[in-house]
């Protein structure tokens, strides 16, 4: 994270004039407190475009949209940027579903419908390939991401775009370098662009310093119609529940500390960790005066 960085999280600019907003945001709360929501929301979104030069090269974003406050929060984002002039691509919303029990099908359709979006829906029932793969007691979730973002790099592809979008926040940022920390053994986030294996999808995530408590707030306010992550009942135990439980406590208990955590992670010094594929220990002499001298 560069130093300009600090102001994506800054609030000085939330009572300048609003220059309109996008007509998806026709029927949200007209209050003070929601516009300083959406403003801090869409600067955090631009800064973080900025520093990691997201645009650079694009012309065709497709959003994954998965029913969640998140994928929608990014999605509204995206959209009222893209009416501002400030974000020259063309979207494609895209749902995957995977088969989930009881997922209902309707409602993202008719949402994205009623906004004028163009998306599609693709069918993967992945759902079976990770019930049958999958140790009984175990957590759907790594198979399942996995299998969802092949096909989504597969579907970015046939739809001519350059990126696939995902909204992935702050908190999944830390949580996902926690994990990594205390049970993978090493120092690893989720990375806010991405190329892929094969060097033709970039992977973008817009919303790296957004608030996972704000974009609640957001999808609440806007009344988007959330479709729960809980229909193949996997979701009890889980290791970043554990780690999203332990940022809440230390947050509460010294308030600030998650955005001082994100920008270290955008502050490494190489040659103060224990890595010498990332710095050359051995080349380190002391300097010692010439006899002569």
């Amino acid at each position: 994270m560069t130093a300009s960085t600090t102001l994506a999280f800054a609030d000085t600019d939330d009572d300048a004039p609003d220059t309109g907003r996008h007509p998806l945001f026709a029927d949200a709360p007209s209050s003070v407190s929601f516009n300083k929501l959406r403003k801090r929301l869409l600067r955090q979104v631009r800064q973080a475009m900025d520093d990691f030069a997201m645009l650079k090269g694009q012309k065709r974003w497709l959003v994954g949209l998965s029913g969640g406050k998140d994928s929608y929060g990014l999605l509204a984002l995206l959209m009222d940027l893209q009416w501002r002039g400030l974000l020259p691509v063309e979207l494609v919303a895209c749902n995957l579903d995977q088969g989930q029990p009881n997922f209902p099908k309707h409602i993202l359709p008719d949402y994205l419908k009623s906004i004028g979006v163009r998306h599609r829906i693709e069918y993967r029932d992945t759902y079976s390939i990770v019930k049958e793969k999958v140790p009984s007691g175990a957590t759907y979730c790594s198979l399942c991401s996995r299998l969802r973002r092949g096909n989504l790099y597969r579907i970015a592809r046939e739809e001519g775009c350059d990126a696939l979008v995902l909204g992935h926040h702050r908190e999944d940022i830390l949580e996902t370098f926690f994990m990594n920390f205390f049970h993978g053994g090493r120092l690893a986030a989720m990375p806010p662009k991405l190329l892929n294996d094969e060097g033709d999808v970039m992977l973008l995530r817009p919303l790296a310093y957004a608030a996972e408590d704000d974009l609640a707030k957001f999808a609440a306010a806007m009344r988007f119609p959330i479709i729960p992550c809980d229909l193949c009942g996997s979701q009890d135990g889980l290791q970043r529940n554990a780690m999203k439980a332990m940022l809440a406590e230390i947050e509460t208990r010294m308030p600030g500390r998650k955005d001082a955590m994100l920008r270290a992670l955008g502050h490494t010094n190489p040659s103060h960790l224990l890595d010498p594929k990332l710095f050359d220990f051995s080349s380190l002499e002391t300097v010692r005066p010439h006899d002569d001298d």
